[in-house]
């Protein structure tokens, strides 16, 4: 059975997530980069700072001693931000983009999608404890 501690920072990075989720749910990935992008451009920070899972997978790694499960889960969240950074640059800053690029950022997306996070990441969480 999962102790009281793991459930409580499961359900507080579910939550995070989702928040994270809602405010970048688009129907394309162009969408999403858009939304991530109104942030962006007011300040990078701001930008950051609307990542909160990213702050609380650098403090749960701490916690843990630098379980190989929270580190996984770090680096997989800092990728995930770089990754949305090189994007953004390269679509409205740059605006350098193949036709492959093109096509597969107006591609819809399905609708659970966003929503892989937040049942992917935990099991991260509780393989820590």
């Amino acid at each position: 059975m999962i102790n009281e501690m793991a459930f409580n920072y499961i359900i507080l990075f579910v939550f995070l997530e989702v928040y994270e989720v809602q405010w970048q749910k688009a129907n394309t990935l162009i969408g999403m980069l858009a939304r991530m992008y109104e942030h962006y451009k007011k300040s990078i920070f701001i930008f950051l700072i609307m990542h909160p899972t990213f702050y609380f997978a650098i403090g749960f790694m701490i916690l843990t001693d630098f379980n190989v499960y929270a580190v996984t889960l770090f680096s997989i969240k800092a990728v995930d931000i770089a990754t949305k950074i090189v994007l953004i640059k390269k679509v409205f800053i740059d605006k350098e983009m193949s036709t492959e690029m093109t096509m597969a950022l107006v591609a819809p997306l399905n609708k659970y999608l966003p929503y892989v996070g937040v049942w992917a990441y935990p099991l991260c969480i509780y393989l820590a404890f």
